[in-house]
This record gives structure tokens, C-alpha cells and sequence, in this order.
């Protein structure tokens, strides 16, 4: 790993994969295509992209009884107590309704409804990500939404993966459909015979994917456009060099941009851990990915103290941010940039990305300065509360037409006129 002094500007962006013109151009026409031929279209492009001709798009209750039988009873049994973590964690973030009243009868306040559909895509092929499942499940369900459908590409012989079915039908997902790509996307975005529309997408996904999201953004809301995975740790002297280590690999063998990245005011960590990773790669099944991770984008950051260090931590504003430190609860509240922050060395970051319950779908690439973790209020909605009385309308109303002509808006002005006394 590449080891240097910190400096300003410290920085995890990567360039945002906005595809090729060519992509992007597919992308268009398949949606355009399934807009236009629905059901017929998403065969077609299952037919070409996964190998299989489908009868039926609709996962039955027969495979998911299958998908359930597949499993061992411990498989089902850490899926089941995983889905209860996560569900406990984000109940905690429900939000009520709310109104005020004052002496003159004037009622403000707000409403919050659940959408009445989300849709949910879960990548297919080789992958099996039965947690991607329950970490965008969980907080739907946790906020009242009512319908939530499942897409994923199936397999060449149609069908998806035991354990994936099997987190869904734990998770209470209400439709599963075969389907994946950028035709999912517009499937759920735009409604088939088979696939009514939803409100919201969200899942991750390969850049077609990415792409299709982007398309129909507006005309649905999506979660966010991800972009390669990140961690950073920030350790002192007293951290295990082995530990570190593996951590950062946990991340590196995601994808060959994913950026992992050790600060520490702690040289000999800092040596002590570039061994480790080396050492470690060798035995990686996944080494290639891991090792053009650490190659192009891993790096150790030496800091002079402490407070350089949560400076450099808060510039990177990285996706995933572990505190191995003494005082690391006093470091913790320093912290103003970081999607998930695991505290402590038994908090490694994969008890994050399975089991312990907050929401393993980040903002990355330096977005957690502004955004947060995929969360209860994403599959919510607001609406405000205004019931005036006569009286604090009487009380207002020359105020209202005086601020309203401010802005030329004549009609406004005699819109609250027209009802004074």
C-alpha cells in the first residue's frame, strides 16, 4: 500500500461512472421498448441478457416454499435473526404526525404517509446478496409501505437464488418478478401486464442499471446512484496491525475502484499494516479484485496527531469509517463525515453490512457530507398541515396581501382579500 504524509485536500473521489454514449443510448431504447411492449419486452431481454426464456415473470409460492427448503435450518435461522436486527433498528426511526393548536383555534402541523410502493432490485448472475434484500426491505416495511416488489435477474435454468428468495420472503416482500438490468428498472419505473408501477426504486446494481435509474429519476424517486465501496480506519498505537488489515481488505475486494485507506498517527501501524495486507492478499480468493483495489486506490495516511487525523477522516467523508483508537468515543464525536461509524475493535465493518441493524446502503464518494444511510424517512412522505382560524386569519390577512404584492402577485393578494370581513 502506498504510505505518504497527510496533506490538505485528502480526498476518496473517484470519477463518476456516467457510462458510455453507447450505454447510455441502450439504456434509453430498452426503456422506450418495455414503455411500449411490456411484458413482452422484458422476455425478450431475458431471453438475450440471461439466457432464459421465461412463461411467467412472477416468482411463485411454490419456489419460494422451494428456496426455503433449500436452506439449512442454520442459514434460515441467522437470515431470520438478521431481519429482526434490522427491523428493531429502524422501527427506532419512525416518525409521527404532529399538530399545534393555538388559543385562536389555528391548527398547523404535519403528516407522514408511507408510499404505497417501492420497488426493490437485487442483483443476480454469480452474486447472491441476500442482506442487499433485507437492508432495503426493512426500513420500507418498517415505514408502513405497503407493496414492495422485488426484481433480480434469474439464472439459466429461471431461477434466483435460495437464500435471496428466502431473505425476501422473510423480509415480507409482497411481489417478486424475474427481471434484472436496465429493463427492471423501467418495468417498475413504467408498469407491464404483469408489473404495476411503484413510487420509489431503490438497490444497487451494474452500470445498465445505474443508468436506467438515472433515466427515470423524476418520474420516480430513486435512493441514491452508488458508487464504489470505501472504508477508512482510523487507528492510534493501540490497534492490531492484523485486524486493520483485514478490514481494509473486507472493502478492497468489492470491486477494483472500492478505496481503503488507513489514518493513523502511528508509524509503525501504519508499516506493520502494509505487511499484513500484502501477506493477507496472497490467500484471497477474490485476490485480483482486492489487489488492483489496493494498488490504485489504498493508501495509509500518517498523521501527526490526533486532530490532523479526524481532519483528514472529515475531509474524505468516506462511506464507512472505523475508530480503532483509545478515547474512541471522544473521537467519534468529532466526526462530521461518515456514512456508518463502527467504534471499537470488535466492531468490524462486516457486522455492519449483515447483522447488527443499522443500513448497510451508504453515500459514498464523498457524499456523506450531505447525505445519510438509506433509513425510514427515505420511503416516507410529508405533507404539511395549515388550518386557519378566522381570527389569526383577520390578524394576518393585510400582512399576507402586502408581502404578496411585494413579489407582483397581484391574484395572491386578492386571493386572501376576497375573504376579509
Amino acid at each position: 500500500m502506498k504510505m505518504e504524509q497527510f496533506t490538505e485536500g485528502l480526498s476518496l473521489k473517484r470519477s463518476v461512472d456516467s457510462g458510455t454514449a453507447d450505454q447510455r443510448r441502450a439504456v434509453q431504447e430498452i426503456i422506450e421498448d418495455v414503455k411500449k411492449n411490456g411484458d413482452t419486452a422484458l422476455k425478450r431481454y431475458t431471453k438475450k441478457f440471461d439466457g432464459v426464456l421465461l412463461e411467467s415473470l412472477r416468482v411463485s409460492e411454490e419456489e419460494l416454499e422451494k428456496a426455503a427448503s433449500d436452506l439449512t435450518k442454520d442459514q434460515w435461522q441467522v437470515i431470520q435473526e438478521a431481519a429482526d436486527n434490522i427491523c428493531s433498528f429502524h422501527e427506532k426511526q419512525l416518525r409521527n404526525s404532529w399538530m399545534t393548536t393555538d388559543e385562536t383555534g389555528t391548527m398547523l402541523g404535519q403528516k407522514i404517509t408511507p408510499l404505497d410502493a417501492v420497488g426493490v432490485y437485487v442483483p443476480g448472475g454469480t452474486a447472491a446478496y441476500p442482506s442487499s434484500v433485507l437492508m432495503n426491505v426493512m426500513p420500507a416495511k418498517a415505514a408502513g409501505v405497503k407493496r414492495i416488489v422485488m426484481v433480480s435477474p434469474p439464472g439459466k435454468d429461471g431461477s434466483l437464488n435460495p437464500a435471496v428468495l428466502a431473505a425476501a420472503k422473510i423480509a415480507g416482500v409482497t411481489e417478486i418478478y424475474k427481471a434484472g438490468g436496465a429493463q427492471a428498472v423501467a418495468a417498475l419505473a413504467y408498469g407491464t401486464e404483469s408489473i404495476q408501477k411503484v413510487d420509489k426504486i431503490v438497490g444497487p446494481g451494474n452500470i445498465f442499471v445505474a443508468l436506467a435509474k438515472r433515466e427515470v429519476f423524476g418520474d420516480v424517486a430513486i435512493d441514491m446512484i452508488a458508487g464504489p465501496s470505501e472504508i477508512a480506519v482510523l487507528a492510534d498505537e493501540t490497534a492490531n496491525p492484523k485486524e486493520v488489515a483485514a478490514d481494509l481488505l473486507s472493502q478492497a475486494e468489492h470491486d477494483p475502484r472500492a478505496c481503503a485507506v488507513l489514518i493513523t498517527t502511528s508509524p509503525k501501524l501504519g508499516t506493520e499494516t502494509a505487511a499484513e495486507v500484502e501477506k493477507q492478499l496472497n490467500s484471497l480468493p477474490r485476490r485480483d479484485i482486492a489487489a488492483a483495489s489496493i494498488r490504485d486506490y489504498g493508501r495509509i495516511v500518517i498523521c501527526g496527531t490526533m486532530e490532523q487525523a479526524i481532519g483528514a477522516v472529515n475531509e474524505l467523508a468516506p462511506e464507512h469509517l472505523e475508530i480503532i483508537t483509545e478515547n474512541a468515543l471522544e473521537n467519534m464525536a468529532r466526526i462530521r463525515h461518515a456514512g456508518a461509524i463502527f467504534i471499537g475493535r470488535y466492531s468490524s465493518e462486516p457486522i455492519g453490512d449483515y447483522f447488527a441493524g443499522p443500513n448497510h446502503v451508504l453515500p459514498t464518494n464523498g457524499t456523506a457530507r450531505f447525505s445519510s444511510p438509506l433509513n425510514v424517512d427515505d420511503f416516507q412522505k410529508k405533507s404539511s398541515i395549515i388550518m386557519y382560524s378566522e381570527t389569526k386569519f383577520n390578524q394576518h390577512a393585510e400582512k399576507i396581501a402586502s408581502f404578496a404584492r411585494m413579489e407582483g402577485l397581484e391574484a395572491h393578494a386578492r386571493a386572501v382579500e376576497a375573504r376579509r370581513l
